[in-house]
């Protein structure tokens, strides 16, 4: 070997050290790095349960209570405006969901009532919130240090079967509707109900189409796969599925299998992976119909169970169940495989953030119990390897590219 090829090699080892040296400060300051990401592109969560929770647990008082510090509260709240600002939140949609078991009309009156109080907040906190229909309008208000609020209907019920309900509802800020919730409805099938319709009616597939002449975003989370893919079929714009995970990994129905994940990826949509335990951990949701069976086995009025008419050691019973089962654990990287199978199967393009804070109580898998947690979920995927453009994509870019695609198509179908 020449003393010119020594004097190459030493040279490259001493470039590979010195590389080797600078990198993992660059790579391992993962706070740094989200908080990079987050200041250039807003974090959008397609799914929290807030406004509900207030007016449920607050009544008349959620008009005026103090939303700036819920931590201390008597009533646990996963939200609120300090730890919100805490996580570098840039954009909510805030779910007005109402019960899928109320009369139609009162869905409708509830629903209109919850949209109002999303604008109460909004007027109540301007420094800290921005009532947001647009991509554009996202981007604006995360500019100007405000989080943008946009408004997601929780179930196809809530239009009461009326095109003119919906078009209100687009008129006061709407920005998607949820197909389904619960029940399967007149003219759509649930995940969680027993089919009807195989998937959509007629009327079904002219709600779709409304939507994307509204420019309101079809939400698929909530409906059956039956649904899903006659929604996909008929929809002109990129659909989303605002709070859902990877069936592959937790077979609930409520989930997305990698069949529509793929069609998911054709149509240009966003799955948006959901925290509820249920829907993250296969042992979490085996557990829970466990649970219920065994409160039904020990106390099911009128017609029977074990303790039947013995409240109190019905109650005794089931305490001595639960600590004899506990629930098993879920986690926070539980929650990154899902994030992770809906790329491997669909694609960095069709993955997003739909948490449902607030929306499922106490039960949060550990290292997400609140909406300061988002910056440890985005840290999670940069040690498994993530780039920061991958990581912006995951956090809003998907969403607002979903949200300028429904865009596009409502003003070709305007012309």
């Amino acid at each position: 070997m020449t003393r010119s090829v020594f004097a190459l090699l030493a040279a490259s080892l001493l470039l590979t050290s010195a590389a080797a040296t600078a990198a993992p400060a660059a790579s391992t300051d993962y706070a740094a790095r989200v908080a990079r990401v987050l200041k250039a592109t807003p974090l959008i969560d397609g799914h929290n349960d807030w406004p509900e929770a207030l007016r449920e647990r607050e009544g008349e008082a959620r008009w005026t209570v103090d939303l700036n510090d819920l931590s201390a509260s008597k009533i646990r709240y996963n939200t609120d405006i300090a730890r919100l600002r805490k996580s570098m939140v840039g954009g909510q949609f805030w779910s007005v969901w109402v019960s899928a078991d109320l009369p139609g009309k009162e869905q409708v009156e509830q629903t209109l009532e919850q949209i109002d109080l999303v604008h109460s907040i909004a007027a109540r906190y301007p420094n800290d919130f921005a009532i947001a229909r647009t991509a554009d309008d996202v981007e604006r208000a995360h500019k100007a240090g405000r989080i943008a609020s946009m408004i997601g209907v929780e179930g196809g019920g809530q239009i009461d079967g009326s095109l003119s309900v919906l078009r209100s509802y687009a008129a006061l800020g709407a920005g998607y509707l949820t197909l389904t919730h619960s029940r399967t409805i007149d003219w759509a099938d649930s995940a969680t109900d027993d089919p009807k319709h195989d998937g959509l009616t007629d009327f079904g597939r002219k709600v779709v189409l409304e939507l994307n002449r509204l420019g309101m975003l079809v939400d698929l989370s909530h409906v059956s796969e039956g649904t899903m893919r006659a929604a996909l079929a008929v929809t002109k714009a990129p659909v989303i599925f605002s709070h859902s995970g990877a069936r592959a990994i937790n077979d609930h129905p409520r989930n997305v299998s990698d069949d529509v994940l793929k069609l998911v990826r054709q149509n240009g949509g966003v799955v948006m992976v959901d925290y509820a335990p249920v829907y993250v951990s296969d042992a979490y949701r085996r557990w829970s119909a466990d649970q219920s069976a065994e409160k039904t086995r020990l106390n099911a009025p009128p017609f029977g169970g074990l303790d039947i008419g013995q409240p109190v050691k019905a109650a005794a019973d089931f305490d001595a169940w639960l600590k004899a089962h506990p629930a098993p654990p879920v986690t926070l990287s539980q929650v990154a495989d899902h994030i992770e199978h809906i790329v491997k199967v669909a694609g960095i393009e069709t993955v997003g953030l739909g948490s449902d804070f607030d929306g499922v109580g106490e039960a949060l898998p550990a290292g997400l119990g609140d909406v300061t947690t988002y910056p440890a979920l985005l840290a999670e995927l940069m040690r498994r390897g993530w780039s920061d453009a991958d990581i912006a994509k995951l956090a809003g870019g998907n969403v607002l590219r979903v949200m300028r695609g429904a865009e596009r198509v409502q003003a070709a179908m305007k012309r």
